[in-house]
């Protein structure tokens, strides 16, 4: 049998496997498939031409270019997912399994993608937070902005994800403008390999931007500085012995880890057999048993259940679990397929057995089970296996060891308090569900786990046909935890983008922000178009052009006929004696949004032009009433632009109405679309 070369991709070449090079085998039958790794690979060059090459690249790119860039790379992929799929069932994971992992990377590519669209700026500074006022007329003033940090992102794989373990941690990383050296866990980077591949066939990314090393990393590590970032996914030990590295605590080294996670779901008292709680909680604990063969860093591994239900759910689990099929990936019917090696087979065997020092087993003999189209013994099949620990308080183990496989344990408890104690057990974990219709309940245990977890998971007969389930992490929330999950964070749209970013805080005068954020910031420098800014297509307009309008005086009759037109009588407005009593005014006011509409009325230019839409207001103040007989004018600048399409972009105004004193009476952002 001819093994496969899995190859590496270093300085915009594929490199074969050489000295050094290790074994990967089929999960299914346990036959050699290919070779993987090359101890001969310069990974000081890597980085160098990381830094060199695709850093400058990326970085001359802003945040939208980039943005583009990753739709169009996910849709390449979507378009060429098949020979991925057929690569994923040797690993032993099932076509479901397999559209996890290919489908919910390339999804995540998706949603990363649309959110550098929607949230970040069309340029290369991302402001973070508002602008600070640091001294008393405005002419001293500060903002965070974040940038692009000039090294590598070193990206550390788990091997049950190879295709999402490498897009979601890619996504952010390219869009924050840095390049990435990925490096897979060896027992599926044949997958990871192929994925790579088509990247690099697509031609879409820069020379640069993305390497592959299939084997070990060497010295890497040791070569790493402030400018670098490391995350890795993976164990515990692993990610200690790493993180741990003198070289890069004395640097500085960003480290994100997500690690082991004895993650956990917990029933409500309410939720008792015959509810569409008590079917749902089964459910959800049967697929984070079985899905990728219950290899997954966010399947339960601790099912809590009030002591009164404890019986009729170890029932039903069990004869859940007592029917599902498990046999060869590729088979027809097939619900659970094999873990990933036989090497990983006998780790949660011996971690299972630990478990057993303090739980019964009451479901699940490894010893004595069915493979449907596949041999028990020659590929790395287990059933699933459910333990009972009649004492959870007084156990150890159990709230320590995880068996990386489909293993789960049931354990009682007697009131909200012991669940929560029990669910903090674990030491910090990515995710803990509740299922639940009690909102009260759900309040006591997010109150009390929530600081040990990443993510809390609630669902009940409301939520749960589109629900996405327990162990889904998704693109748009935060995936990562404290403690033994590791304290880092992954994903959460734009929030994953800034850990490959530096904050800085930049103090100066509003002129030197507005040059630096691209954004008109209030004291910064106005100036006069040649013409009436809505007649000025995208292009044209210039941060902190600037309109000022004429005068309107605010009469009393207009605030009287706003209210009949309206149906707004609120009392400060129509009654003097009552709108006195009001310590906010001294008298009769007129509506804010009367105001709003007079100074549209001011701003607005009638004929045709540019300008397409209003597509909304932001950050509305109210600042000083207005009372009957006050004359009030407009200024309208020029505040961002985000160019959407080909024909038209967002401009974004500042609006500044004020009184016949030059004081501010309201201040808001209108949102426009205009032609470009």
């Amino acid at each position: 049998m001819t093994l496969q070369n899995i190859e590496s991709f270093a300085l915009g070449d594929w490199v074969p496997p050489g000295d050094g090079a290790r074994l990967v085998t089929d999960a299914v039958t346990g036959a050699p498939l290919g070779r993987a790794g090359n101890g001969a690979l310069d990974l000081g060059a890597m980085r160098d031409y990381a830094r060199r090459v695709g850093g400058p690249a990326l970085r001359a790119m802003g945040f939208h270019d980039r943005a583009r860039m990753l739709k169009a790379l996910a849709t390449y992929l979507n378009t060429h997912k098949e020979q991925l799929h057929t690569l994923s069932l040797r690993t032993g994971a099932t076509r479901a399994d397999g559209k996890i992992d290919i489908e919910g990377g390339i999804g995540t590519m998706f949603v990363i993608a649309s959110k550098g669209r929607r949230e970040m700026p069309d340029g290369q500074v991302y402001l973070d937070g508002g602008v600070e006022a640091l001294s008393r007329s405005g002419t001293f003033v500060g903002q965070h902005i974040c940038t692009p940090l000039q090294g590598v992102a070193v990206h550390i794989n788990a091997f049950n994800f190879p295709v999402w373990g490498m897009l979601e941690k890619l996504a952010p990383t390219l869009l924050a403008g840095m390049p990435a050296i990925v490096k897979p866990a060896t027992a599926t980077c044949q997958v990871t390999e192929a994925c790579l591949r088509l990247i690099v066939q697509s031609g879409i990314l820069p020379d640069g931007a993305l390497q592959l090393v299939t084997g070990g990393l060497g010295d890497l590590l040791d070569q790493l500085d402030c400018q670098d970032v490391v995350s890795f996914t993976g164990s515990a030990e692993t990610a200690l012995m790493l993180r741990g590295s003198d070289h890069l605590l004395r640097n500085s080294v960003r480290f994100v880890a997500e690690q082991d996670s004895l993650n956990a779901s917990i029933l409500g008292p309410d939720a008792g057999p015959g509810t569409p709680e008590f079917d749902l909680f089964v459910t959800e604990v049967h697929r984070e048993m079985t899905v990728k063969a219950g290899q997954k860093c966010t399947a339960i591994r601790r099912i809590l259940v009030p002591d009164a239900h404890l019986d009729p759910v170890l029932t039903a689990l069990s004869a859940r679990l007592a029917q599902t099929v498990i046999g060869h990936p590729a088979e027809a019917g097939t619900q659970m397929g094999a873990l990933v090696s036989a090497a990983q087979r006998e780790d949660v065997l011996a971690k299972a057995a630990i478990v057993g020092g303090e739980a019964e087993r009451v479901c699940g003999n490894p010893d004595a089970f069915e493979v449907h189209g596949a041999d028990a013994e020659a590929g790395a099949f287990l059933p699933p296996m459910l333990y009972h620990c009649a004492d959870p308080r007084g156990a150890r183990a159990l709230h320590a060891v995880e068996a990386f496989g489909p293993v789960a344990t049931v354990m009682g408890y007697g009131d909200p308090e012991e669940a929560v104690d029990l669910v903090n057990r674990g030491g910090g974990s990515l995710v803990a569900s509740v299922i639940t219709a009690d909102t009260g309940f759900a309040r006591d245990v997010a109150l009390g786990a929530a600081a040990f977890h990443g993510r809390l998971y609630v669902n009940n007969r409301h939520s749960m046909a589109e629900a996405t389930g327990h162990g889904a992490p998704l693109p748009h929330m935060v995936h990562g935890g404290p403690g033994r999950a590791g304290g880092g964070e992954e994903l959460g749209g734009v929030r994953g983008v800034l850990h490959y970013m530096q904050r800085t805080a930049i103090q100066g005068s509003p002129d030197l922000l507005t040059a630096i954020g691209g954004i008109w910031v209030p004291g910064s420098a106005q100036q006069t178009g040649p013409c009436h800014p809505f007649q000025r297509r995208f292009h044209e307009l210039e941060i902190g052009e600037t309109l000022e309008t004429a005068a309107r005086e605010v009469t009393q009759d207009d605030i009287a006929h706003f209210a009949d037109f309206t149906g707004d009588r609120f009392y400060a407005h129509l009654d003097e004696d009552a709108a006195a009593r009001n310590p906010f005014f001294a008298g009769r006011v007129a509506h804010g949004y009367l105001l709003l509409s007079f100074a549209a009325g001011l701003f607005v230019e009638p004929s045709e032009g540019p300008v397409l839409a209003n597509t909304g207001l932001e950050d509305l103040q109210f600042e000083k009433p207005v009372v009957p007989g006050t004359s009030v004018h407009a200024r309208l600048t020029v505040k961002r632009k985000t160019r959407r399409t080909d024909d038209y972009g967002e401009v974004r105004w500042h609006v500044d109405l004020r009184d016949d004193e030059n004081d501010a009476v309201a201040t808001y952002t209108l949102k426009t679309m205009v032609a470009y």
